[in-house]
């Protein structure tokens, strides 16, 4: 079932996308002489939800789909980061908000015929504003807080693009409703 790495060469590499160009063997000797692998540092997005029911989203341009978009707060982990502390300084930095409860509900993998990370994804409660947002250079992002069942029909009525965050959403929903049944 396993592919055998015969040959690598790196195309690209840089801290956000690295590329490289491997030649590979099939348990059946098929040789595949170019297979492309994009890689990335793992992500983490949280749906994060305020003491007072709120969903805290994050509208953006993102330039490759050319349109701003509807999202919740994510990005890369930095060198040497849990997956929890990760998650809670992109919630910090991005919204400037704090939440006491971060719970795990999952990972994925975006498209790992092409890429090699994965995706932790959380479910953020009980957040409090304590800072202003903390934005790298290229991030232009308004914070908007909506209700908890409104992020819920958007999401069921398809209203979010971004597949990662629609994920995250599902699997935070079955989490939150198991909390809230107690």
């Amino acid at each position: 079932m396993n592919w055998k790495k015969i040959s690598s060469e790196y195309i690209s590499k840089h801290q956000y996308f690295t590329a490289r160009k491997d030649r590979c063997e099939m348990p059946d000797g098929t040789i595949i002489p170019e297979y492309f692998v994009v890689e990335m540092p793992t992500s983490v997005c949280a749906m994060a939800i305020t003491e007072d029911n709120n969903v805290v989203m994050v509208k953006q341009f993102r330039y490759p789909i050319e349109a701003a978009i509807l999202e919740i707060p994510g990005g890369f982990m930095d060198a040497g980061e849990n997956t929890k502390t990760a998650v809670a300084r992109e919630l910090l930095e991005e919204t400037g908000y704090h939440f006491p409860g971060i719970h795990y509900v999952g990972k994925v993998a975006a498209n790992p015929g092409v890429l090699n990370n994965y995706t932790e994804l959380f479910l953020a409660t009980g957040g409090k504003k304590i800072s202003e947002q903390q934005l790298d250079h290229n991030e232009d992002i308004e914070v908007l807080l909506l209700p908890v069942e409104t992020v819920r029909t958007m999401l069921q009525r398809n209203e979010f693009v971004q597949a990662l965050h629609v994920c995250c959403m599902m699997y935070a929903f079955q989490k939150f409703d198991e909390q809230q049944a107690g």
